[in-house]
């Protein structure tokens, strides 16, 4: 009686353990928290080349995927529902990282160049349609200079409404650097070179900003994400133990910067990560996976910020997916 008496407060106890630590620990256990949506796009075949990235206007129903290739339209302009919209090809030559902008008067449509050829190492703005509105670096000539200021296979770019850019300038090229620029393009603050301590890269590969005044940074081939302070670009943190099978190749926040969605192309992932509070990097925690198919290789992530649906530019593929939230 007594053996049985001690076995029965043991589990009550151990039950109350178990308790405790999912209080303590909200992410131990993973849950499902995306689904595919497998009606979009409604037709696949407009996707003709490598779609290598996707950018989302919230604002007004938009998707923009840019694909690589020759002879084909470079830029494609869907609904969010999926239906195609239209396409443009100006100056565009090798599309690597595309962003959209909306202010209170405007939106424009932004896109890193990493060709060789006459538009190459660039980033350029567009209007939705895609006219040309401006370029930045020197056409056709990769350099690191800042005045006048040049870039070698820039990556990806994140643009604030106050007009101020932040731009991962290295995807295989000379530079491996964050450049943050004001609203006329002036250098703020740079890091980097190449390498592997606190605040160097090694292919640098995609850049977003918190609404914590945070900078966060792809640091692909060192497998890490790097964290600054978007005023200074002090060095905040880093993490890396998340990403010791496949390097971070795609960072984008999902709307009040509840999870990090991060693209991890050599293992065909999607991590969706706890987004820490204000005043903490600590250290990474897995919410939870999205495994895609073999040889998918995704490549950059956009979130759409009022449906919450992640977009997934896949080379590997050559499409871009969308996955939307369960709840």
């Amino acid at each position: 009686m007594a053996g049985a008496l001690l076995a029965l407060l043991a589990l009550l106890w151990g039950s109350q353990l178990l308790k405790a630590f999912d209080y303590f620990s909200p992410w131990s256990r993973q849950q499902q928290l995306y689904k595919l949506d497998v009606s979009w796009p409604k037709i696949p075949e407009y996707f003709t080349g490598q779609t290598f990235c996707v950018a989302v206007d919230s604002l007004h129903g938009l998707v923009y995927v840019a694909q690589r290739g020759d002879n084909i339209p470079k830029v494609l302009v869907f609904s969010e529902e999926g239906y195609f919209l239209y396409s443009w090809n100006n100056t565009v030559e090798m599309p690597h990282g595309i962003f959209v902008l909306n202010t209170a008067t405007d939106s424009s449509v932004w896109i890193t160049d990493i060709g060789t050829g006459k538009y190459g190492h660039t980033v350029k703005q567009y209007s939705p349609s895609g006219k040309l509105m401006q370029i930045l670096g020197t056409p056709g000539n990769a350099g690191s200079s800042l005045n006048p200021l040049q870039f070698d296979q820039p990556a990806e770019i994140f643009v604030e409404e106050t007009g101020e850019i932040y731009v991962v300038d290295g995807d295989g090229g000379m530079n491996n650097r964050l450049l943050k620029l004001s609203k006329d393009y002036k250098e703020i603050w740079l890091r980097g070179p190449n390498g592997t301590g606190i605040g160097q890269f090694k292919i640098p590969h995609s850049v977003t900003v918190d609404s914590f005044g945070r900078v966060w940074v792809a640091d692909r081939d060192n497998k890490r994400i790097q964290v600054f302070d978007k005023v200074t670009g002090e060095w905040l943190g880093s993490w890396s133990s998340c990403f010791e099978e496949g390097g971070p190749c795609s960072v984008r926040f999902t709307a009040n910067d509840k999870y990090l969605i991060v693209a991890q192309l050599n293992i065909n992932q999607l991590s969706i990560l706890a987004a820490p509070p204000v005043g903490s990097i600590g250290n990474c925690v897995v919410v939870n996976t999205i495994q895609l198919a073999d040889e998918t290789k995704p490549h950059l992530v956009d979130v759409d910020m009022k449906s919450g649906a992640i977009y997934v530019a896949e080379i590997g593929a050559q499409q871009v997916q969308k996955y939307v939230p369960l709840n």
